[in-house]
């Protein structure tokens, strides 16, 4: 499969901060949602946003969580949004379409990771549903103030979309449940689904992106028992973070995804996977968690998860 998935040697590194992606970027006048833009990367994300010029909206499930999260912090406002809840998503849209303001940057950051077998809705599998499902549905209710500004949409996925494709014969995990492969496999929907939509939307002006933050220790880790963190090398016994190779900061992880939302050199580009302020290499065949897995930027994989998205979420703003 030919792939657009090559570095284009951007200056930046696995070491560049969100505020030094950034420099020199004016967003003065530009509006940006942030779903989960009040805790780990999201904050870090809302923040440098901010600190350059842009009004930023904070979609939050905990809004008075948020707005003591954000408190200090200027051009942002909060509202409520549970993204495993269409009807919270359906609400949300409404509420902002009415203030007929147009949407520059949509970085759909929220997410949860690795949680014991949850169900949301009508019994969907919740990281799913909340990773994928939430967002594909807040991103085509929110298409008619996205498209007129010729937006970026970001997905915020993961290299855990290496421990899984699309389970297409049991997307809820209906038999048995794996947690981590349950998160892979909502992370590879986040690849899929900026796939299909720059697919569908570019000749539109609006592109969209996926991306890998690195490994950062942020509340994402929230569901995930001591014992199992002491085991990866992560925290030690009294839970204080081990420094090792490969950990970014807060504000190093959120870099990738402020470069994809706003960075000059991605101008023309769009339906690729990045890491590290680039576009990802395709994945090493030697198993190497590296780079970008074929089953995440397959096209028809990506229209295929597109349609059944649709289907449970009775949204699609492409729809003839």
């Amino acid at each position: 499969m030919s792939t657009a998935q090559h570095k284009i040697g951007s200056g930046f590194g696995a070491h560049s901060t969100a505020d030094e992606v950034l420099d020199g970027i004016d967003l003065s006048g530009k509006l940006a949602i942030v779903t989960g833009g009040y805790s780990g990367l999201g904050l870090e994300t809302t923040r440098a946003l901010t600190k350059a010029g842009a009004r930023v909206v904070v979609p939050a499930r905990r809004p008075d969580t948020a707005r003591e999260a954000l408190d200090g912090v200027d051009g942002v406002e909060v509202d409520t949004l549970d993204l495993g809840d269409l009807e919270s998503v359906r609400s949300f849209a409404e509420r902002f379409l009415d203030s007929a303001r147009t949407i520059d940057i949509v970085i759909d950051n929220a997410g949860i990771m690795a949680c014991p077998q949850t169900r949301v809705g009508p019994g969907w599998e919740a990281q799913f549903a909340t990773n994928h499902l939430g967002h594909f549905a807040l991103v085509n209710r929110l298409w008619p103030a996205i498209e007129p500004g010729g937006a970026r949409v970001v997905s915020v996925s993961s290299r855990g979309h290496h421990f899984s494709g699309i389970r297409w014969d049991d997307v809820h995990w209906r038999q048995g449940y794996d947690k981590w492969q349950a998160y892979g496999q909502a992370k590879t929907a986040n690849v899929l689904f900026a796939v299909q939509l720059d697919r569908l939307a570019a000749d539109r002006g609006v592109r969209a992106f996926a991306l890998h933050p690195g490994g950062i220790l942020t509340p994402l880790q929230r569901h995930l028992p001591k014992e199992e963190m002491v085991a990866h090398g992560w925290i030690d016994e009294e839970g204080n973070p081990i420094p090792q190779d490969g950990f970014k900061t807060p504000e190093q992880g959120a870099a990738t995804q402020v470069w994809a939302a706003t960075s000059p050199q991605l101008t023309g580009l769009g339906g690729v996977y990045l890491e590290d302020c680039d576009i990802a290499e395709p994945a090493p065949a030697d198993g190497e968690r590296a780079g970008v897995k074929d089953w995440a930027v397959d096209p028809e994989q990506a229209a295929r998860l597109w349609t059944l998205s649709a289907e449970l979420t009775g949204v699609d703003a492409f729809a003839s």
